[in-house]
């Protein structure tokens, strides 16, 4: 089903935002809503990314120019959205140097202290550096 042209100018607000996230850092679903102005939309910035196309679709956003696997939940896990991808999500992080603890549900943890990302606003919209707090 194609999107409206409000629900893909919001898909590439979201993909251009999480784009922003530097390399081994990681924020929420909530705080992506936050950066765009609709603080209420948490859980659209997720749908948003299960439908990230894949890269064979020649769209400019896609799931390897979006850096997907840096947006997880507000308890500091990984959310898991089907067979498999809470391992994927994992091992990507884990390439940028992300380190990862298993709960006792086998769930992944990522601490916010370490490697939380919460600017006040995008770095594009305030011209700074993308690690600014």
């Amino acid at each position: 089903m194609a999107r409206s042209e409000e629900a893909e100018a919001w898909a590439n607000a979201v993909y251009s935002a999480i784009q922003e996230i530097p390399p081994g850092r990681v924020t929420t679903y909530a705080h992506i809503a936050l950066l765009l102005g609709e603080p209420q939309r948490p859980r659209q910035v997720g749908v948003c990314l299960k439908s990230l196309p894949d890269p064979e679709s020649g769209l400019e956003f896609n799931s390897s120019t979006v850096p997907w696997q840096r947006v997880i939940n507000a308890q500091g896990k990984i959310s898991h959205r089907g067979p498999g991808s809470a391992e994927r999500q994992a091992e990507a992080l884990r390439e940028e140097g992300v380190e990862i603890t298993t709960g006792s549900l086998n769930e992944y943890h990522i601490s916010f202290s370490r490697y939380g990302w919460f600017p006040k606003k995008l770095p594009s919209e305030e011209g700074g550096n993308s690690d600014d707090e």
